[in-house]
């Protein structure tokens, strides 16, 4: 048991633990405190490359109405895979690595808008990577998530950046106005 704390010199013993001092346990608290902290901030950083957003539906229910809340942006749909039905082709060939997730379905629009491409393309024409922009709707047990690759992250350090912010930002709108 502690009895007492006693101060020598500014460092501080518990008597009763043998010796052992508080500044080495401190130490060793705050050394795995950062290593924590640390941790997080790589998860928390690596989640914000990639915008979410999953509501309680099947897809079937929720594509056609962020199809629709895209176009009405005038962020115009040119291709539409439907991923999940092609990789089904390749069931039996991959057997026991075909879909463990348990996707029920995979959808992507591919879009684009001239005038966000003009504007990107007159301050970074390296950006003009991100045109045609696409974003993902996968559903798991009857909940639809959609999954949008932001460009900010991309343009981090691009002319383009203000543009992508806005066009970003116009496309998360779009694909949360969809899925209500």
């Amino acid at each position: 048991m502690c009895s007492k704390i006693i101060h020598h010199s500014g460092i501080v013993t518990v008597s009763g633990f043998r010796g052992i001092h508080v500044k080495n346990i401190m130490k060793s608290t705050i050394s795995y405190l950062f290593t924590i902290v640390i941790f997080f901030a790589q998860t928390v950083g690596a989640d914000s490359n990639v915008f979410r957003f999953s509501v309680d539906k099947p897809l079937a229910d929720v594509y056609d109405k962020v199809y629709q809340s895209l176009e009405a942006s005038r962020l115009y749909v040119v291709f539409e895979p439907n991923i999940g039905s092609n990789l089904q082709g390749f069931a039996k060939r991959w057997g026991d690595e075909y879909n463990q997730n348990e996707l029920t379905a995979i959808r992507s629009m591919v879009f684009c808008n001239g005038w966000y491409a003009n504007q990107v393309s007159n301050r970074d024409p390296d950006m003009l990577a991100l045109c045609p922009l696409r974003l993902t709707l996968i559903e798991k047990q009857g909940t639809t998530t959609a999954l949008f690759a932001r460009p900010t992250v991309i343009a981090a350090n691009s002319p383009a950046k203000p543009v992508l912010q806005e066009l970003e930002a116009e496309v998360i709108s779009a694909i949360k106005q969809g899925m209500h």
